[in-house]
């Protein structure tokens, strides 16, 4: 069984970096449709409760498919796992590109949820299998950062293809781009066994340890309540910037190259300085600063660009500040012989509310006659009250290792 004491510190950034890989493609995958949401919605004549079933199509697909296979990842080795889902996320990915009509990109999207939304659970469960608690902070950002890359090079190099070509163009780049990673998982990341022990349990005994586990659900609470403190406002900030405050479409790639940027950096700070100062601590100041930046970015009425990047890149900062300390400390709260088990339902959980977050914003936000939106807000504002909620449930978690 592989674990942090027999691969060498080379082997291990090479673990590392080929999981940040995984996570980059498929965390773009997933982030691009915002970004492509005028786009898509001046293309097919969509309103903003269509634009937002796209967009959380991914991940209600992605929370029921983990809900049926969670249970069952701790039973299988962790390469062949990883490499059948990410297959299946790449003819996905490639499927979103071929899409003629709202309807196919819609089923397109859903086929992609299946088999990406679960990437995450794996990634996060190699890393807690490998990596000890004292320097699981440090990898927590380093595969947090694919995120940064992908809004640094991902997104503005998607609108770029998809101004220069048109909204299909990103998908198709992005699906080479993951069949190439692909390869290079299957001929280098190394095997890995799921720490079950010497007596592998029964199917409905995993069931009842990892739901019934008090830690286990307050973990799941906590993804649930700061998926709902996120998923709530992000689908929207690009339609809302866009329509509301002036924003060219042209402009756009700016939000996410600027935020990208400085979160590339902020994000492998955050997680060392969560080994050194604790992460719930870390958790909880980050996640009071965003409060901030959430409220500020649902109201922003028309103002200079730079203003804009100022709210966003603080917006960028403290929402990843927080998500990495929080991960962290859930990936860390798991019992280790249902680790894998544990974070494919807490993946399951982070999609479906991320989903639901998704869905409710597209019902409370509306289009004005003007095209602007209107009760953005009031999204706000809700985002606000559960980012609170968050910072009490993560206070009250006890971490495993």
């Amino acid at each position: 069984m592989s674990s942090a004491h027999n691969l060498t510190p080379g082997r291990e950034r090479a673990t590392i970096l080929l999981l940040a890989a995984i996570q980059f493609t498929h965390i773009l995958d997933f982030v691009l449709m915002m970004p492509l949401g005028p786009r898509l919605m001046d293309y097919f004549t969509i309103g903003t409760s269509e634009f937002s079933l796209l967009v959380s199509s991914y991940t209600f697909s992605a929370g029921l498919f983990g809900l049926l296979i969670g249970f069952f990842l701790d039973r299988f080795e962790r390469k062949r796992v990883l490499l059948l889902l990410y297959t299946g996320f790449t003819i996905g990915t490639l499927a979103c590109g071929l899409s003629p009509n709202y309807e196919t990109l819609l089923l397109a999207r859903i086929l992609t949820g299946i088999f990406g939304g679960v990437l995450t659970a794996v990634t996060f469960s190699i890393i807690g299998d490998i990596i000890p608690y004292e320097r699981r902070g440090a990898a927590t950002g380093a595969l947090m950062a694919a995120f940064s890359v992908a809004s640094v090079i991902g997104v503005p190099s998607g609108l770029y293809f998809a101004t220069l070509w048109d909204w299909h163009a990103p998908f198709f780049i992005l699906a080479g781009t993951s069949g190439i990673v692909l390869v290079f998982v299957w001929i280098y990341l190394i095997r890995i066994q799921p720490q079950t022990g010497p007596h592998r349990p029964r199917l409905m005994e995993t069931v009842r340890t990892v739901l019934t586990d008090k830690n286990h659900q307050q973990a799941y609470l906590l993804m649930a309540v700061m998926m709902l403190a996120g998923f709530t406002v992000i689908p929207f900030i690009a339609p809302y910037l866009v329509f509301n405050t002036g924003m060219t479409n042209a402009e756009l790639p700016w939000v996410y190259f600027t935020g990208g940027a400085v979160t590339f950096f902020s994000s492998q700070w955050v997680g060392r300085l969560s080994d050194r100062m604790g992460k719930p601590k870390v958790f909880t100041v980050f996640a009071l600063i965003s409060v901030v930046p959430i409220v500020a970015i649902t109201v922003l009425p028309p103002v200079h660009l730079l203003v804009i990047l100022t709210v966003t890149i603080i917006f960028f900062i403290t929402v990843n500040g927080r998500i990495v300390p929080a991960m962290a400390m859930i990936t860390g709260s798991a019992n280790p012989a249902q680790r894998g088990s544990f974070m494919a339902i807490n993946s399951c959980i982070q999609h479906l509310t991320s989903g639901l977050g998704a869905f409710l914003s597209g019902l409370i936000v509306t289009t004005l006659p003007d095209g602007k939106l209107a009760n953005y807000g009031w999204v706000g504002l809700f985002a606000a009250v559960m980012t609170f909620i968050a910072v009490y449930i993560g206070n009250k978690m006890t971490v495993r290792g």
